[in-house]
């Protein structure tokens, strides 16, 4: 059989003398296309409905990936999606991040080892990975980055990880979380939150809001720099090989990247 190089593949056995694929799913959750688009761009989708929702997923076997939108409740609605319908043995959460530690620069992979739900301070360990990775109700402005990272001693902010990880506990779902730094400790954001309703971004309200205020166009153009190099960095780091005998291989034993 022809080994198989283009990201994840199931791993072939053997059954009768003939090779057959292993039969597992692995569910990656994120919140907008644009951070994993250079990995599913070529990728088969597929329309399903859960609670009275339409959901958009990828599938190439033995991955799904879902992009259930921004903030904990559309990230939560988005597990419980990709875990009713498909029953993955792992779950990831996938996507940006903003730095809170100052070593960190946009581009730079984050696998932390505790992810932290602000709105109530619970801790998962997940068993693998480095730093702290917490989980904040809106975009994290300079300020509210420094407070954070002072409270938990965290290294990164995100707004989605603890409910996926919330998720994948309340199912008995192995989880991992798997983020790229967007923005630093310094970056000045635009006020991105208030153009986002029920997950989605009002993209074309966004950008008729800085047309008229040039002073933000170079902080957009510079998130938009950041965002792109992110998403390529991202993509890539789930489509390796290495990286998930590093990590996936670790967190769940009956998942083997190994060729």
């Amino acid at each position: 059989m022809a080994r198989q190089t283009d990201g994840w593949k199931p791993r072939p056995s053997r059954f009768n003398g003939h090779d057959v694929m292993d039969n597992y799913k692995i569910a990656i959750v994120a919140a907008m296309e644009r951070e994993i688009w250079p990995l599913v761009k070529d990728w088969p989708t597929a329309n399903k409905q859960h609670e009275g929702r339409s959901f958009k997923f990828f599938e190439k076997s033995p991955v799904v990936l879902l992009c259930g939108g921004i903030g904990s409740e559309a990230a939560r609605r988005a597990a419980e999606a990709v875990i009713n319908l498909y029953s993955p043995t792992l779950i990831i959460s996938a996507g940006f991040a903003g730095g809170l530690d100052a070593k960190l620069e946009a581009g730079q992979m984050l696998v932390p080892r505790h992810v932290v739900d602000a709105s109530d301070g619970s801790r998962t360990d997940l068993g693998t990975g480095e730093g702290v990775l917490i989980s904040f109700e809106s975009v994290a402005d300079v300020e509210q980055k420094a407070k954070l990272a002072d409270a938990y001693g965290a290294h990164a902010v995100d707004m989605e990880a603890a409910a996926v990880a919330r998720s994948a506990e309340a199912h008995g779902i192995r989880f991992l979380a798997c983020k790229v730094i967007s923005d630093t400790h310094d970056s000045h954001l635009p006020p991105i939150m208030r153009f986002v309703r029920n997950g989605e971004l009002n993209l074309v309200g966004f950008v008729a809001h800085v047309a008229i205020r040039p002073w933000l166009w170079g902080g957009v153009m510079k998130m938009g720099q950041n965002s792109a190099v992110a998403a390529k960095v991202l993509s890539a780091a789930l489509a390796d090989r290495g990286f998930a005998a590093k990590h996936l291989d670790y967190a769940n034993k009956d998942l083997s990247f190994r060729r």
